[in-house]
């Protein structure tokens, strides 16, 4: 049986990948984007999709747009 208490605990927990790309994007624009993140999909024709097939390969990256997210709405 799962833990509730731990499942709820992750700020992210309901709040999908293309979403947070999508209100960082919109709160950064990919300019700043990336000079926060400094990866090629935020800087060489950027977009939602790209982005998303690059993050979800890779989890470092992942981690830091995490990060900034939830710094951003935190």
């Amino acid at each position: 049986m799962q833990d509730n208490k731990t499942h709820h605990q992750d700020p992210l927990h309901g709040i999908t990948l293309k979403t947070v790309v999508t209100e960082l994007r919109e709160h950064f624009g990919w300019e700043e984007l990336a000079n926060q993140i400094n990866i090629k999909c935020f800087k060489i024709n950027p977009s939602i999709n790209s982005s998303l097939k690059f993050l979800r390969k890779t989890p470092w990256a992942r981690q830091k747009v995490e990060r900034l997210y939830l710094k951003m709405v935190g």
